[in-house]
């Protein structure tokens, strides 16, 4: 590993702290480093609040030495304003002579400006370094910038013999596959992601709460599919925790695209990533439409026999791990 990939793997390492705290911004960690040694880091950790730049030169308690240090970032800085002063103009006031970044901001009011901008400045700018791993971090704010549309995780639990649901349930809530430590992960996953969507029918069986009770972190937008206004409005989804966006008649056309036209919802509320954790056809619906980017099945130990069946994916399995007594395979499309 280079010099210069430590430094941006370093400036992963802190944009990590911001997943579900900077939306819509994207995630951007920075480092300073001077004859050799970090004076300075930082990363972004809310809109509206400094950018990695800005805190890591914050950070540095003798400013004298900005003029003779590199800024290494993992995204490249802006060079517009929005809620906050563009940061190219931070890096030239203090004449930080050397910018290394990890990847180019696909953003339209950046892409390649803030690069031009240091550079006339005279800045020595270094692009492209760890650039997969950096486009990886924000794959979300990538996904809906160039694809126009959220980043889609599908997640759901199967038993062993590979059902999703009993052929018949007693009560309006969750049958339970998975066990205690999946279920917190689960709650974790929610809260990095900006939107979680489900289908009719499980919020008339289940009536889930779709909300982090089992972790620290915001609660996800809820989008439901009610195509035909069946659910109760005293369902938990419809409560002060979180915000709730019902899908219907009079939304989308359900006889068309379905998928598609969620999407194009989704993007214009500006929601850059969707967890889907609805039901057979819900989940199905994405999977048929090649409308997904990533698969997180649980597998319990449990077996049902009879019930509704795991949907049918087709996609590269890139890890599996083991969660007490379930199995967790993850999928990624790469169509």
């Amino acid at each position: 590993m280079t010099t210069e990939e430590k430094y941006i793997k370093r400036c992963i390492e802190l944009a990590k702290n911001g997943l579900g705290t900077t939306y819509p911004n994207p995630l951007v960690g920075s480092v300073i480093v001077y004859n050799g040694k970090i004076i300075g880091e930082g990363w972004h950790k809310k809109a509206g609040e400094a950018h990695a730049e800005v805190n890591a030169v914050n950070s540095v308690k003798d400013k004298s030495l900005l003029s003779k240090s590199t800024i290494y970032v993992s995204l490249e800085p802006c060079s517009h304003f929005g809620k906050t002063p563009p940061c190219c103009d931070l890096i030239i006031h203090h004449k930080i002579p050397n910018v290394v970044i990890g990847t180019i901001d696909p953003f339209a009011k950046v892409a390649g400006n803030g690069i031009k901008k240091l550079m006339e400045a005279g800045a020595n700018v270094t692009v492209g370094i760890l650039e997969d791993e950096c486009n990886e971090l924000n794959k979300r704010f990538f996904t809906f910038h160039q694809k126009k549309r959220p980043y889609v995780i599908l997640k759901w639990a199967e038993t062993a013999d590979g059902f999703l649901s009993p052929k018949e349930k007693n009560e309006q809530k969750p049958v339970w596959i998975t066990n205690i430590y999946s279920r917190q992960l689960v709650h974790k996953w929610r809260s990095e992601e900006q939107a979680i969507l489900v289908g009719t029918q499980t919020v008339i069986d289940d009536n889930p709460s779709l909300d982090v009770r089992d972790w620290t972190g915001n609660n996800p937008v809820r989008i439901v599919l009610d195509k035909n206004n069946r659910i109760s409005k005293e369902s938990y989804i419809f409560d002060i925790r979180s915000k709730t966006l019902v899908i219907s008649n009079s939304t989308i056309n359900f006889s068309e695209n379905v998928a598609s036209q969620i999407m194009q919802f989704l993007f214009e509320n500006n929601l850059q990533s969707v967890i889907i954790e609805g039901g057979k056809q819900t989940l199905q619906t994405f999977i048929d439409a090649n409308l997904w980017d990533e698969a997180r099945v649980f597998i319990g130990k449990e077996q049902f026999s009879s019930g509704t069946k795991s949907p049918v994916i087709a996609g590269k399995i890139v890890k599996k791990s083991k969660i007490e007594s379930d199995e967790l395979l993850i999928y990624l499309n790469y169509d």
